[in-house]
């Protein structure tokens, strides 16, 4: 179980921005006397980023993006087993861009097919392909930080897309391509 489930991981992280990733997970088999509260077994989650890059302990060689990513690969990977309900990413696209973008859009609309996705991304490519669309603002008031939620919908949600696709200057063609984008998602 633990080498298909490297496996399907290392597929998953080679599609989402990490093109030479491998993870593996590696099973070491203790004697019944050194059993402890976590289990029998001690199971390591080596991983390796970069090519050339030998097999390491994630903690020892990811960086945040990829330590986000390779946390939705293994999400993906497992969901099926699983019954969280509910999964948050934080910025899992930070490092990325386009049609990896666009990949890790697909995968997190389909992880939320089965289950609740909360995800906080500033890309255009992720935002589009969310069920839903909340627009997050904080702000300083008399020292201290408020939070603003507003879930987006209809040109609302077209304008913030556009926003995040063009910057300050939305043009019409930044509106069509921010509509065909969520369009396409749905």
């Amino acid at each position: 179980a633990a080498g298909k489930l490297g496996n399907s991981v290392s597929d998953d992280i080679r599609k989402i921005g990490m093109p030479d990733g491998k993870v593996e997970i590696l099973v070491e088999k203790q004697p019944a006397a050194k059993a402890t509260a976590n289990g029998l077994d001690r199971i390591a989650l080596l991983v390796s980023a970069n090519p050339g890059q030998p097999l390491q302990p994630l903690a020892k060689v990811a960086s945040g993006g990829e330590l986000s990513r390779i946390s939705l690969a293994i999400q993906v990977a497992t969901i099926r087993c699983g019954t969280i309900p509910t999964l948050i990413f934080d910025e899992v696209d930070v490092g990325i861009g386009g049609g990896v973008a666009e990949t890790v859009g697909r995968l997190l609309r389909n992880l939320g097919e089965q289950r609740q996705v909360l995800c906080v991304t500033h890309l255009p490519q992720v935002a589009a392909r969310g069920q839903h669309h909340l627009l997050v603002k904080k702000r300083n008031e008399k020292n201290a930080v408020t939070v603003e939620i507003n879930q987006l919908e209809g040109s609302a949600r077209v304008q913030e897309v556009a926003r995040m696709l063009g910057g300050i200057d939305i043009t019409e063609n930044t509106l069509a391509h921010a509509d065909e984008m969520i369009s396409l998602s749905l």
